[in-house]
């Protein structure tokens, strides 16, 4: 049997896994932790249970795919729910809009609280749903470093239609022509950091971002985030996957310009096949470290990354749900400081996940678990125990001035993650959270294919690669990859 080794258990690692498992290869997945997922982790503190990556959960469909790949039911194994509300906004002035995941729902809370006809909307609803029906046939699914790509059905319709992209305006732009209301266009310039991105210098084409959470909702892993990973190397296992923890991979085995296997541990593992999940930079760097780099890809800015605090609450907030955000006054300043000032504004933006809403023993009685998340530039040598210092008051200030409550006193327990943290755990280039940023408008043609142009048998997947950061994209990129390598 041809042999197959994937480098990293993020989520596009443990996918790429089971689908090169179904190609009949025998897979070996090596990862540095003690446990698979990557960001995709949860951990538990004082009786308080925490998602500690991505809290967010879109087109579980993906999801669903791999299993129905293997012929499995998903539902046996991992179940989510749809969530009736996306998120609640709340802005410094008193509106607070309730993003219902039923649409007419949503047109009439924005009609209501905004005064924003239902007809502006859906004109916007509707032209993000074309870029997104033109190009995630070409962008998002298939390899755009490939000819063939370019040849196809879809790349013609894609090119017919370039006009619709708004490629040349930046997401800002388009959302302040096609909305005009401040409120609303705040709410939807937010999708930019979906993928680390600045609203103010990403392409207009990210408006189909906004297609993806209306269309096909929001939801919830009924046992966390983390049962994604933990349904998915299940499901891996039982396809043959072999998992090694605690296994650094310190170097990629070149030979005449094909791929032949790693170097763990002071010990050599042959493999017909390399998969590297993990950040580009670093596989270049670490990885092959004598091969030539893609200078241009690898010095790319880095998109934004975090700090989150994740609290103990020793009380409960009914005016919260699952997903909970509270604008700053400053759009503008705010993506300034993060990616033109490396640092992070007096009145940031702050994103309040509570699973305990919906799972309760995530929490003791009467309490929340708050993953409370603040955008941050990418870890370039800040001082970020000052800064976190200076944050949390920030952001103490804002979530009891805009609750009209003293919030600091129910914190009785707390966890920080930082960007430098987020580097050491995850080996995330300057611990940034999507990889590259999609600042420049034609970012998606400069992310790094799916596979090496020069070493032969070499692929990679992840967040920092085509098509981009985010689990759906992390997933579709598993798929771009396996379907790269030659079926057995």
């Amino acid at each position: 049997m041809n042999k197959s080794i994937v480098i990293g258990s993020g989520i596009a690692g443990i996918a790429s896994s089971i689908r090169l498992a179904k190609k009949g290869y025998s897979v070996k997945v090596f990862e540095g932790n003690s446990f698979p997922g990557g960001k995709i982790h949860s951990f538990e503190k004082s009786g308080y249970r925490f998602d500690g990556g991505p809290s967010l959960f879109t087109m579980p469909q993906f999801i669903d795919e791999l299993f129905e790949l293997c012929g499995e039911n998903p539902k046996d194994y991992f179940s989510y729910i749809k969530k009736e509300i996306a998120c609640n906004y709340f802005w410094e002035d008193g509106i607070k809009l309730v993003a219902y995941g039923n649409k007419e729902d949503f047109l009439n809370e924005v009609e209501k609280k905004l005064g924003v006809p239902k007809e502006k909307l859906i004109n916007y609803f509707n032209r993000s749903q074309k870029k997104y029906d033109l190009t995630a046939p070409l962008f998002l699914e298939k390899s755009l470093h490939k000819l063939k790509t370019f040849i196809s059905k879809e790349a013609i319709n894609a090119i017919l239609f370039l006009g619709k992209y708004d490629i040349f305006k930046t997401l800002h732009e388009v959302n302040k022509e096609v909305l005009e209301e401040p409120h609303l266009i705040q709410f939807f310039d937010r999708f930019a950091t979906y993928n680390g991105s600045n609203p103010y210098q990403t392409s207009g084409m990210m408006s189909l971002i906004t297609h993806l959470e209306q269309h096909y909702g929001t939801f919830l892993p009924v046992k966390g985030m983390v049962s994604i990973t933990d349904s998915l190397v299940q499901l891996a296992k039982r396809q043959g996957v072999e998992f090694v923890y605690n296994s650094y991979v310190n170097q990629i085995i070149i030979d005449n310009k094909k791929a032949k296997g790693v170097e763990s541990n002071g010990c050599f593992y042959a493999s017909d096949v390399v998969i590297s999940n993990m950040d580009i930079n670093p596989t270049y760097k670490f990885l092959i470290p004598n091969e030539p780099k893609p200078k241009k890809i690898l010095d790319a800015e880095s998109s934004s990354s975090a700090v989150i605090f994740y609290w103990g609450i020793s009380r409960e907030f009914k005016e919260l749900d699952l997903h909970n955000i509270f604008f700053s006054e400053n759009y503008s300043d705010e993506f300034k400081s993060i990616f033109n000032q490396n640092t992070v504004s007096k009145d940031p933006t702050v994103y309040i996940n509570i699973t305990s809403k919906d799972i309760p023993g995530d929490a003791p009685e009467n309490s929340e678990n708050w993953f409370v998340m603040i955008n941050t530039p990418a870890d370039k040598g800040q001082d970020w125990n000052s800064m976190v210092n200076e944050i949390r008051k920030n952001v103490k200030k804002k979530i009891s001035r805009n609750l009209g409550v003293d919030i600091g006193k129910y914190i009785e327990t707390e966890e920080v993650l930082t960007p430098k943290i987020i580097q050491h755990k995850t080996q995330s280039h300057q611990g940034a959270l999507y990889g590259p940023s999609s600042n420049d408008r034609l970012s998606a043609f400069f992310r790094h294919p799916n596979f090496s142009r020069k070493i032969e048998n070499l692929f990679f997947c992840g967040g920092s690669v085509h098509p981009g950061g985010g689990i759906p994209l992390c997933l579709l990129s598993a798929k771009i990859t396996s379907d790269l390598v030659k079926k057995l």
